[in-house]
């Protein structure tokens, strides 16, 4: 049962095309977990080049989590002074000395290019001006690939609390060497999408689950410009001259080997079929297995296997009073969405597998392992409440525009530049952040060099990225300019007052 690949055409009419293994078929989520080891291996230093997030360059996202946990620290340890005060106020003996303040250990699991800490941190300063909290605390970035936790490293505003900072090369899923109730606060920021997850359909009586086999053509591989991923593949390079040497280092996940081979994850050739579950190797089999029984048959959903583990870790190292756990990443709770057999599983960024969450599921597991409150609101919602206003990504307010579906990809590129020019005049960071827009060959030339010139233009405390957080505020604060452009503020409006998409990004909180 092997789904139809866009390239079978062209495999079927040229035999000495035809695509050559790579590996055999297993379960998606082993592959995911394989080509994701391969990928942070190969990119680590350029990952915003595949996709970016709302903390690679934005700080809303960061300075709502700061904002909370501020509140949140300092709510916590009113509560213990309070019950000190009553305690001795009961006694007629010595009273009870002040306990000495403890350390703040939190984490963040996935740190990325270490921009969400830095803000954060930066942030948490500025409100901590009696310094109660903030000297306190210890952030421990950890990831599983060291390429990571170096990039990590060397964010520049990041050095500017290198007192507070370590890091751990552990995966999230089996952090052994972190002591049980140790920790008071952790972020896992667009993580869950990369972990392992299977893909789960029920079928009778049965449980299926997707199976990929990879294969590659080595003989017409061609190089897909390692500067930007969005080059198309018309610069040739030289076939695989070592074939055996390169499915070997495919096969070890051998990325200094694979670093001497043409760029190839893009082109791999994915193969499906469904085969029986194996339930074995899959934990929480009751509470998934009740879970599918309000999915139509045949209608595959994401089973977030790694999800799963990194809670019941989160869970373990969390301390009995810590202010809690937060997720943040794409996904739904809705039923209804989950049971769209059209809804988009996962996508493919780089070549890597980027799953959507299921957050209903993940939440049942949850409550599984004994939690009994959790919270899951849009990420839209948290980040306005912190910001006391209505929030819209700009990716939001670019989707508003009356024509964006008609427009060019070059003529796209264009009013984003323009559009974040206008919002410039609203809009003031307190970061200083060059903007990163890569200007398409196909653009015409003259248009070319006035987006180049606008881009130089930009003002460096302005929108940081195409990902990013504006205010109602901000927003119409400059509508008129916006109109100019082509908006409608109507539509604006509207936009800014519905519930999330069916699949977007969701904020999941809760404390141990």
């Amino acid at each position: 049962m092997i789904a139809p690949h866009p390239m079978a055409t062209t495999v079927s009419k040229n035999p000495d095309a035809l695509p050559q293994l790579i590996g055999e078929f297993k379960p998606v989520d082993e592959w995911q977990a394989h080509v994701s080891r391969i990928f942070y291996g190969l990119r680590a230093g350029r990952v915003r080049d595949y996709y970016q997030t709302f903390a690679t360059a934005d700080y809303r996202l960061a300075h709502a989590l700061a904002a909370d946990y501020y509140a949140r620290v300092l709510e916590r340890e009113r509560k213990v002074q309070a019950e000190v005060q009553v305690k001795g106020g009961a006694q007629s003996g010595p009273q009870p000395q002040p306990r000495p303040q403890p350390v703040l250990t939190v984490m963040e699991w996935g740190p990325g290019n270490g921009n969400l800490a830095a803000c954060f941190l930066s942030h948490l300063q500025r409100l901590d001006k009696d310094g109660l909290v903030y000297p306190r605390v210890r952030y421990v970035l950890v990831d599983n690939q060291e390429e990571i936790l170096e990039v990590a490293r060397a964010c520049p505003d990041l050095a500017l609390h290198k007192a507070h900072v370590e890091t751990l090369c552990a995966d999230v899923e089996d952090l052994g060497v972190v002591k049980d109730g140790t920790v008071d606060r952790i972020f896992c920021n667009e993580l869950w999408s990369d972990l392992p997850t299977k893909l789960l359909l029920r079928k009778g009586s049965d449980i299926e689950e997707e199976y990929l086999r990879p294969n590659l053509n080595p003989s017409t591989l061609l190089r897909t410009g390692e500067s930007k991923p969005a080059v198309s593949l018309a610069e040739p390079h030289e076939a695989i001259a070592d074939w055996p040497g390169f499915v070997r280092a495919f096969d070890a996940k051998d990325t200094q080997a694979l670093k001497g081979f043409p760029s190839f994850l893009e082109d791999i050739v994915w193969e499906k079929e469904y085969r029986k579950a194996d339930w074995k190797t899959v934990p929480y089999r009751k509470t998934i297995s009740e879970f599918l029984k309000r999915i139509d048959e045949e209608v595959l959903i994401p089973v977030n296997l790694g999800a799963f583990a990194t809670i019941k870790e989160a869970k373990r190292v969390l301390a009995s009073d810590a202010i809690g756990f937060s997720s943040l990443d794409a996904g739904t709770a809705d039923l209804t969405v989950l049971n769209d057999p059209a809804k988009p599983c996962y996508g493919q960024f780089g070549g890597q597998y980027s799953f959507m969450v299921n957050f209903a599921l993940v939440e049942e597991v949850v409550k599984h392992l004994g939690v009994s409150s959790v919270t899951i609101e849009p990420q839209r919602e948290f980040v306005g409440r912190s910001l006391g206003t209505n929030v819209l990504s700009l990716m939001d307010l670019l989707a508003a525009y009356p024509s964006a579906g008609t427009l060019q990809p070059w003529e796209q590129d264009r009013l984003v530049i323009r559009t974040i020019r206008v919002l410039n005049e609203a809009y003031q960071s307190p970061y200083q952040r060059r903007i990163e827009f890569p200007v398409r060959q196909d653009m015409p030339p003259e248009e070319q060099e006035a987006l180049q010139g606008t881009l130089l233009s930009l003002k460096q405390d302005g929108v940081p990225d195409t990902i990013a957080y504006l205010s109602e505020e901000e927003i119409f604060m400059v509508i008129h300019e916006l109109e100019g452009l082509g908006y409608d503020q109507n539509l604006i409006r509207a936009v800014l007052r519905t519930h999330p998409q069916p699949v977007d990004y969701y904020h999941l909180f809760f404390r141990p």
